[in-house]
């Protein structure tokens, strides 16, 4: 899950930086900001490499995007309450599986784990 969800984020922050996979809209400001968040957490998070980290900062990125231009777009009530509604499904899903990637970790098969393997927690006699 780790991999296919970095990758495709990642994807996002690279159509915005580098119009990679085509149709790039390019990018200024905030959607600057987003696609360097959306490209290097992607792949830290795809690799497992300072997973929690890139997890907490792409968890904050969706949040803001659903309620900045999903929620904050619309004006009918119901819209704001119900994300069908208001076009914002995947932003929310994102948002809570990355948040769940901060609390659930990296996995075996990561950078992390590679990096934790090496170093041992009782003292070498």
């Amino acid at each position: 899950m780790r991999l296919i969800i970095g990758l495709t984020y990642a994807c996002h922050g690279s159509q915005k930086l580098l119009a990679i996979p085509g149709g790039g809209h390019g990018a200024a400001g905030i959607a600057l900001v987003a696609g360097f968040v959306e490209l290097f957490a992607g792949l830290s998070i795809a690799f497992g490499f300072l997973t929690r980290v890139a997890a907490f900062l792409a968890s904050g990125e969706m949040a803001i995007a659903y309620f900045t231009f999903y929620v904050g777009a619309v004006d009918i009530l119901a819209a704001k309450v119900f994300p069908i509604m208001n076009g914002g499904e995947l932003a929310l899903v994102l948002c809570w599986v990355f948040f769940f990637i901060i609390f659930y970790g990296p996995g075996r098969w990561s950078i992390d784990a590679l990096l934790r393997k090496g170093r041992s927690s009782a003292p070498s006699t």
